[in-house]
């Protein structure tokens, strides 16, 4: 059975095309807020998650930041949206991500494992491969965050 047939046998978010997610930026003082999940630690990722239901991306964004973080997006806009590998999944995904400000500290909650605010050139960080491929590139190119 190769991948693709065992991915249309799955439920949910498996079938029927890439993986759908959606993330945020959020950036204090030249810094990128990334998180680990539990279930791979060593695996940092934009803050977000899979939408639930007819969920909208921004209710899903909401939902996810309030779920994982304890925090609020604070006029959030479309920054882009990435077609890459999920870390976890190793599956297609297509990720959505927002900038956004949040309305207060974030705190670990959900199934995180643990937060960092990183700079443009962290090396002792291990990222996911949308985040290092395609959004760290474009924040450095912006020169959003800090050497």
């Amino acid at each position: 059975m190769t991948r693709e047939d065992a991915a249309e046998c799955l439920p949910g978010p498996y079938s029927k095309g890439p993986l759908i997610v959606v993330a945020a930026v959020i950036i204090e003082a030249e810094r990128l807020l990334v998180v680990s999940k539990q279930a791979d630690p060593e695996i940092f990722y934009l803050p977000g998650g899979k939408p639930e239901g007819d969920e909208e991306p921004l209710e899903a964004l909401a939902r996810q930041l309030d779920e994982e973080l304890g925090v609020r997006p604070v006029e959030p806009r479309l920054l882009a949206v990435v077609e890459a590998t999920a870390a976890l999944e190793d599956v297609p995904m297509r990720l959505t991500v927002f900038e956004t400000a949040v309305d207060r500290a974030p705190r670990l909650g959900g199934e995180l494992a643990d937060l960092r605010w990183i700079t443009a050139d962290e090396g002792d960080v291990r990222l996911s491969p949308a985040l290092m491929d395609h959004l760290l590139p474009m924040l450095r190119q912006r020169g959003a965050l800090a050497s």
